[in-house]
């Protein structure tokens, strides 16, 4: 079981979500988002978003939903956190400890949690299919984005080609028979001078 809750201190809400337990968080662990941001609990980032620029009010509703009495919440991002199998059930660690961020807790905030707590739902998420689900959009957002980046360079390469083609050809038509002929003097009459002076 995974408790979802929303912060709504920003705009659109974040979403944070924690297991039940450490068993729960072991899969949390396992079927984590590269845009995930990683404590005691999940925060999910919104499109455009990095760990480095969460709003410190989510920051502080993340951390009120820890634990009472934790002093320093840890936090990272979800590729950063290391497992390996001498850890136990929901222990982690971490491939670079320069990517892992504190926030002091002073004292646990009821009124945060409580706000918190009223937004929570239970779900039994299949967190393997939730992930694959969204991998699978995000690749085809990307296919997308890579179509749409070909079709422009193609549109792009004709439009040069064009104009390079009417740079070459531009004296064509100077040249023709109709034109020539009628540029050519043999043909006029005697007083075609008397019409120059």
């Amino acid at each position: 079981m995974v408790y979802y809750f929303v912060s709504n201190v920003v705009s659109p809400p974040a979403t944070i979500y924690v297991g039940k337990d450490k068993f729960e968080n072991e899969e949390l662990i396992k079927h984590g988002l590269e845009s995930d941001v990683c404590a005691h609990v999940y925060l999910r980032l919104r499109e455009g978003e990095t760990w480095e620029n969460i709003p410190k009010e989510v920051l502080e509703d993340c951390a009120q939903l820890t634990k009472a009495n934790s002093i320093e919440v840890i936090y990272t991002p979800w590729s950063n956190l290391m497992k390996n199998a001498s850890m136990a059930t929901g222990q982690v660690s971490f491939h670079n400890p320069k990517q892992v961020r504190k926030i002091f807790v002073a004292v646990r905030q009821n009124p945060i949690v409580n706000r918190l707590n009223k937004t929570r739902v239970e779900k039994f998420p299949d967190l393997q299919a939730e992930k694959e689900e969204i991998l699978k959009k995000q690749r085809k957002e990307e296919r997308r984005a890579r179509e749409e980046k070909k079709a422009a360079e193609k549109k792009e390469k004709q439009e040069r080609e064009q104009l390079k083609w009417q740079k070459e050809h531009a004296y064509d038509d100077l040249f023709s028979e109709e034109n020539m002929m009628q540029s050519n003097n043999q043909d006029r009459g005697d007083d075609f001078l008397d019409d120059f002076m």
